[in-house]
């Protein structure tokens, strides 16, 4: 009976086993790293908006559109064939969010103990991002109005007004500061080349990629960081107007002195970011 048993669980087991091996195949597709590959040029796409929308509103040219996913989004939806252009990026966002579930459940095999670990939480956390950004594609192309800040104004109401709303946005604050700080560390220490492969290419060109991504992730950094720190300072003053997301943050950074010409930088290294980004659709490891 010991060994009918023991013979049964090892059949389960090795159910199990094959069932996830068949998942990390599934996630290792060509079909979905080629879809991953659409959603990075279409991530670097919005990127590039942002940036033309903050030079606008840096030399006061922007009208009514926020510089932020929204109004790059919007932007987008207003060229011809628009909301196509827009389906598109929906779909490649949503095929780099899988892409990146499959990471955080399967991925980074040569990595051990905590080092996997928090590689796995990083790709789940940009898996929420990219389906963020994918489901606002949707719903703009559905003929949405509202803007990414309108939206986190309205959210950051509803959830000071839970018991223990505070430290919850508080919190999300501080977290967001925290990826700001991460990515400007990413940008110095050029980490982030870990993640493409360059070797095909001149020596010039690799040293272009690694100074449009040090630029473009120390540039984005520092903007998540003053989204976190208004979104903090919104709560701590009872104010949720003030967590104005990131057009918020640019319009800050904006009213400092020399602002038109931080922000002019800050929009470059969105541009920088951007273009990064569309490059790592060729040469991102997957």
């Amino acid at each position: 009976m010991t060994t009918n048993a023991g013979d049964k669980a090892k059949k389960a087991a090795g159910k199990v086993e094959q069932a996830g091996d068949k998942a990390e195949q599934a996630g290792n597709s060509k079909s979905l790293a080629a879809g991953a590959r659409v959603g990075l040029i279409a991530y670097g796409v919005v990127h590039v908006l942002i940036a033309w929308l903050a030079l606008q509103i840096a030399w006061g040219l922007a009208g009514n559109q926020s510089a932020d996913t929204s109004g790059a989004m919007k932007t987008l939806a207003q060229q011809p064939f628009g909301k196509i252009l827009l389906w598109l990026v929906a779909v490649g966002l949503i095929a780099l969010a899988l892409w990146q579930i499959t990471q955080a459940i399967w991925g980074y095999r040569n990595s051990e103990g905590t080092q996997r670990i928090r590689e796995q939480i990083t790709s789940a956390a940009k898996a929420v991002a990219y389906t963020a950004l994918g489901v606002s594609a949707i719903s703009i192309a559905l003929g949405s109005q509202e803007s990414s800040s309108q939206t986190q104004q309205h959210a950051t109401s509803g959830v000071l007004a839970w018991p223990g709303g505070r430290v919850l946005v508080v919190a999300a604050g501080l977290i967001i500061i925290g990826v700001g700080v991460a990515s400007v560390i990413k940008g110095v220490k050029r980490s982030f080349s870990e993640e493409i492969n360059t070797s095909s290419m001149s020596p010039s060109a690799r040293t272009g990629v690694a100074r449009l991504g040090q630029v473009g992730y120390i540039a984005k950094g520092a903007a998540l960081g003053v989204v976190g720190g208004l979104l903090s300072y919104a709560t701590l003053t009872f104010d949720p107007q003030r967590a104005q997301g990131l057009d918020g943050a640019l319009q800050t950074i904006l009213a400092q002195p020399f602002g038109r010409f931080l922000l002019t930088a800050v929009a470059l290294g969105f541009l920088a970011f951007g273009l990064f980004a569309i490059l790592q659709a060729r040469y991102r490891r997957m």
